[in-house]
């Protein structure tokens, strides 16, 4: 009995013994897996006190270590297994050091049905860019962590956090819905841990945890399905560029080749011009590239493959675990060309119907062109990126429809001369088209500017149809302003309404001035229409006219179906001979989508000043 008793101990304080060991694993990344996947390798990435070993084994049959990558601190152990013959399960990593055991459960779950199917954005859709912070807040609960680092709210304060959540949207996606919009693109929710300036989201902390602030990863993956259920697609905002200073990667890096430079400071030079200029300096080229934004934000090595194959992973993990339809790349022009075409490429491999458009803020077209698949000017480097974020058009609309527009220059003719250039893009389907964002000015930059709705108008219907992926900036359909000289805070203001006891509440018409609800509206009724005719204008061929007298005429048309637009760029009434444009005029008479009313078109056609007419035929 005796014996009985202290082999009954032995065994007490070896269950003892491991769960304490246990407990030193901090952080595993990925948080779990899935089996099936098209890649079969992973690499799974533990880090606690001084726990890396040679001595690793796995509970398991069907699953195989394939190496145990040594990094310079110890604690961290990065372990890659073949997931080839692996089927869902719990199995245990083994950690034996001496006679230390650390037994550490993961989890390998179902693939759910279809999830290699998931349908990415496209050029059917309209994007609707929303700072989580700044938004709503639907749980005023979350907006203060204790144990996070910046735990306070001031929305006195344009740099502070003010409170906006996951739930704060989700409260509002009947509004969305209602407005026309069919996919939100979200600013970064991931964990951002830093000491100030935490709300805009652009130094991760933590790639595998939604900011509690925001909510829980839980109700993140809830949203998505609910956005879903209305027809509405999500977008995630990412940064493999670098990551925030006070994140466990840094201040305990695995390696100091983990981050360009050591881990020390190198200022980038911001001429991202330079990874396609042919006669670069190499010292502005590296600067650009392996340069950091910020002392916080500290920028990773992407030549190092453990540091790619774990960004890599962390977005798969997203795509699988919430169902996100697409994901916009923060800052991709300073990021390693290889990796992050490596990184496109393996996504899109494993689900072949994604999108994932790139921030390359160039200012020309043909710069611009350089980063996306298969362009001929990178040729025969390619990047796989599909989709591109088209600045050169944004500095055009927001000049283009204040100025007087000749029929050879100024005005309108810019957009003309500019979309007559799209040789220079492999896919013009795969551009994102805005007025403005979170880091630019808004289209109406200061409060006296709403007061001219023919600009704003006239450059809505164009966004709306021409070609490429339209993006509205939360707000722009309420005429909120912000100037980018204030600070980015101020581009990032509250949208009235989304905080309990705003004076003012914009999600209502009620709550909205006669300027704000004539804009609405006009915002409403043209992407209702383009939704319900997505497939003309994804589909649809484009064909244009130079401004004749000041007004540009173009057609999208697809079988049967066309639309024609003209907007007239001058100050003043014309009266437009239409027999240059009959070979996109099929009949005497159109409806005009914004009012309604029916166009003549047997004779001359008289437009008032600034009019803009979207004919459907």
């Amino acid at each position: 009995m005796r014996k009985l008793t202290i082999i009954i101990s032995l065994l007490i304080c070896t269950f003892i013994s491991q769960s304490v060991s246990a407990e030193k694993i901090k952080k595993i990344a990925p948080t779990f897996w899935w089996s099936g996947m098209k890649d079969s390798t992973l690499q799974i990435m533990l880090y606690g006190d001084n726990i890396y070993t040679e001595d690793v084994t796995l509970s398991t049959d069907d699953i195989k270590i394939k190496e145990i990558a040594k990094v310079d601190n110890p604690n961290y152990l990065m372990l890659y297994v073949d997931l080839s013959d692996a089927k869902p399960q719990t199995f245990n990593i083994i950690l034996k050091n001496g006679k230390k055991k650390t037994v550490v459960p993961y989890e390998l779950k179902q693939r759910e049905a279809n999830s290699s199917n998931i349908q990415g954005f496209t050029d059917e859709d309209v994007l609707y860019l929303i700072m989580p912070d700044r938004f709503s807040n639907g749980n005023p609960k979350n907006d203060v962590i204790k144990d996070m680092r910046e735990n306070a709210v001031d929305r006195n304060n344009p740099s502070a956090r003010h409170g906006g959540d996951i739930k704060g949207v989700e409260n509002n996606l009947n509004y969305l819905k209602d407005l026309g919009v069919t996919a939100i693109w979200f600013n970064p929710l991931f964990e951002n841990d830093m000491t100030k300036t935490s709300y805009h989201g652009y130094a991760t902390t933590d790639y595998y945890q939604i900011d509690r602030r925001f909510g829980t990863n839980q109700e993140f993956k809830n949203f998505v399905k609910l956005s879903h259920d209305l027809g509405i697609k999500v977008i995630m905002d990412m940064i493999f560029n670098h990551c925030g200073s006070e994140s466990f990667l840094f201040e305990d890096m695995p390696s100091k080749d983990w981050f360009n430079n050591e881990g020390k400071y190198m200022p980038c030079s911001f001429q991202t011009i330079s990874q396609s200029d042919p006669y670069a300096a190499d010292a502005i080229k590296i600067s650009s590239e392996k340069g950091w934004f910020d002392t916080v934000m500290p920028d990773f090595n992407h030549k190092n493959r453990l540091v790619e194959d774990f960004l890599y992973q962390s977005s798969i993990w997203w795509i699988e675990y919430s169902g996100i339809n697409g994901i916009r790349q923060d800052t991709y022009p300073y990021a390693d060309f290889d990796m992050m075409a490596r990184w496109c490429k393996r996504v899109m491999n494993e689900y072949p119907n994604f999108n994932i458009v790139g921030e390359c803020w160039l200012g020309s077209n043909v710069l611009v062109s350089y980063w996306q698949k298969d362009s001929k000017l990178a040729a025969p480097k390619n990047s796989y990126l599909p989709t591109i974020m088209d600045f050169p058009l944004l500095q055009l609309m927001n000049r283009s429809f204040d100025e007087e527009t000749t029929d050879w220059n100024g005005g309108l003719f810019n957009l003309y001369e500019y979309i007559s250039q799209d040789i220079v893009f492999s896919n013009t389907h795969n551009l994102l088209v805005f007025l403005d964002n979170h880091d630019t000015s808004r289209f109406f930059v200061h409060p006296e500017d709403t007061s001219n709705l023919d600009r704003y108008k006239q450059a809505i219907a164009f966004m709306m149809t021409t070609r490429g992926i339209p993006q509205l900036y939360y707000g722009d359909e309420v005429l909120m302003t912000g100037d980018k000289a204030k600070g980015d805070g101020m581009l990032r203001c509250d949208f009235p309404g989304g905080w309990n006891g705003d004076k003012d509440n914009y999600f209502t018409a009620q709550g909205r001035d006669a300027r704000q609800n004539e804009a609405f509206n006009f915002v409403k009724t043209v992407l209702n229409w383009r939704k319900a005719n997505s497939q003309l204008i994804a589909q649809g061929t484009l064909k244009h006219f130079p401004p004749q007298k000041g007004v540009y005429v173009y057609q999208r048309k697809l079988g049967d179906k066309s639309v024609v637009v003209m907007i007239n760029g001058r100050n003043q009434e014309q009266t437009l001979d239409l027999s240059i444009f009959k070979e996109i005029l099929p009949k005497k008479s159109a409806r005009n989508i914004l009012d309604n009313k029916t166009i003549n078109l047997d004779s001359p056609l008289h437009l008032n000043k600034r009019d803009i007419l979207i004919l459907e035929f």
